[in-house]
C-alpha cells in the first residue's frame, strides 16, 4: 500500500536557488545583450570627442597666437591628467563587482547558510536580524544583508546598492564600485569645468580681436566646446551634488528616495492595527503615508557624523589617506553587510511607530 500524500506540502525545487547564487558571481554577467553596452560606448566617445577640438584651440590660442608654452604645458597636463583619472574610475566601476552576496560569507551568515527554502519561507515575518530568514531575498533567495537590494534588471541582490547605471555597461552602483563612481562623477565636472573656463577666454579674445585670430575655424571650436563643456558640468556637477549630499548623509540613493524602506526597521505594532510585520505600504492610511514620508525627512539611520561617513565611503583610516583614495577613487570601508547606526535611530523608529500607532 502507498504512502499517503499530504495535502500540502512545502518541498519546492531549489534548483532556482542555486542558479539564484551562481548568478550573483559578476563573472555570470558576460551573457549580457551587446545592446546594453551602446551608452557605455556612447560614453567613451563623449569623453573622447572634445580632444581634437581641444588641441587646436590650445596650439592655435596659447601657442601661435599669444606665444605662451608654459600656458599650453599647463593646460594639456591638467586636462589629461583630469582625463586619465576619469578613465581609471570609470574602468573600476565597469570592471569591479559592485558587491557579491555569496563570497566571503561571514561567520554570522555561516550559522544561516543551511537554512533552505522551506525554513526561509516559514519565517519570512518579524526578526529584524539582517541575517534571519525574514531578510532573505525573496527573488534571488539568498541571504540579505544590511542595506543590500534586489536589481531587476541585473537579476541579483547588490550590497549596499545605490542605484543601477545604464551609462556603465548597464551595471550596479554598490558598496565596491561607489567611491569610483564618485570619483568619475568628481573627474568629469572638474574637466568639463577647466574646459569651459579655456574655451570661453579663448572665443572671448577671438571676439574682441577678429583679425588677429590665425584659422577662422578656430572660434567655432572654441564656441561649440565652451557651450557643450557648459552643459555638461551643470549637468554632471548637479548629480555630484547630490551624492556628496548623500554621503554626508550616510544614504544611497534607493534610501534617499524610497521613504517606507523605514517600515522595516520600526518596533513591532499592535496587532489590533491588522498590519504586517514590518507593515507594507499599501496597507498603511494616507495619514500614516504622510507621516512615514515627514519621518523620511529627519531619520538618517546611518548618520554617525559627516567625518566618519566620509571615511567609511572611501575606506581611509589614516589622517592623509582620504587624499590618495580622492586621486584614484578606492573602495568602501568595511565588508558592505553591516554598518554601524545613528545612536538615536531606534529612540526616532520608536517614535515613528507611536506615531503611526496614534494615526490608526
Amino acid at each position: 500500500m502507498s504512502r499517503p500524500q499530504p495535502l500540502l506540502s512545502f518541498e519546492v525545487d531549489t534548483s532556482a536557488q542555486n542558479t539564484a547564487v551562481k548568478g550573483d558571481n559578476f563573472d555570470s554577467e558576460g551573457h549580457r545583450p551587446w545592446i546594453r553596452y551602446v551608452p557605455l560606448c556612447l560614453l567613451v566617445i563623449f569623453m573622447v570627442a572634445p580632444h581634437p577640438s581641444l588641441l587646436i584651440i590650445l596650439v592655435n590660442y596659447h601657442l601661435r597666437t599669444l606665444h605662451e608654452p608654459i600656458a599650453f604645458i599647463i593646460h594639456l597636463l591638467i586636462t589629461y591628467t583630469l582625463t586619465f583619472l576619469a578613465f581609471s574610475s570609470l574602468i573600476v566601476c565597469v570592471a569591479r563587482d559592485p558587491g557579491p552576496i555569496s563570497a566571503e560569507i561571514s561567520d554570522e551568515d555561516s550559522d544561516h547558510e543551511g537554512m533552505g527554502l522551506t525554513e526561509a519561507l516559514m519565517s519570512i515575518e518579524g526578526d529584524n536580524d539582517p541575517t534571519s530568514a525574514a531578510r532573505f531575498c525573496r527573488k534571488c533567495w539568498v541571504p540579505r544583508p544590511e542595506r543590500t537590494h534586489h536589481c531587476s534588471i541585473c537579476g541579483r541582490c547588490v550590497l549596499k546598492m545605490d542605484h543601477h547605471c545604464p551609462w556603465l555597461g548597464s551595471k550596479c552602483i554598490g558598496h565596491r564600485t561607489y567611491p569610483a563612481f564618485v570619483h568619475f562623477l568628481a573627474c568629469i565636472t572638474a574637466l568639463s569645468a577647466y574646459v569651459a573656463v579655456i574655451s570661453v577666454s579663448a572665443f572671448w579674445w577671438s571676439v574682441n580681436h577678429p583679425f588677429l585670430v590665425l584659422e577662422q575655424v578656430t572660434p567655432i571650436h572654441e564656441l561649440l566646446l565652451a557651450f557643450s563643456s557648459v552643459i555638461l558640468t551643470l549637468v554632471v556637477g548637479s548629480f555630484l551634488i547630490y551624492h556628496i549630499y548623500l554621503i554626508t548623509t550616510n544614504q544611497t540613493t534607493v534610501e534617499a528616495l524610497s521613504p517606507f524602506l523605514l517600515l522595516r526597521y520600526i518596533p513591532p505594532l499592535p496587532a489590533s492595527m491588522k498590519l504586517s510585520d514590518p507593515p507594507m505600504e499599501e496597507e498603511l492610511s494616507y495619514s500614516q503615508r504622510k507621516i512615514v514620508r515627514q519621518a523620511h525627512n529627519s531619520i538618517r539611520m546611518y548618520n554617525v557624523g559627516w567625518r566618519r561617513n566620509w571615511a567609511q565611503v572611501f575606506g581611509w583610516n589614516k589622517p592623509r589617506e582620504w587624499i590618495s583614495r580622492l586621486m584614484i577613487g578606492g573602495f568602501g570601508n568595511g565588508d558592505g553587510r553591516s554598518f554601524p547606526r545613528n545612536p538615536r535611530s531606534e529612540e526616532m523608529f520608536s517614535e515613528l511607530a507611536a506615531r503611526l500607532e496614534k494615526e490608526a
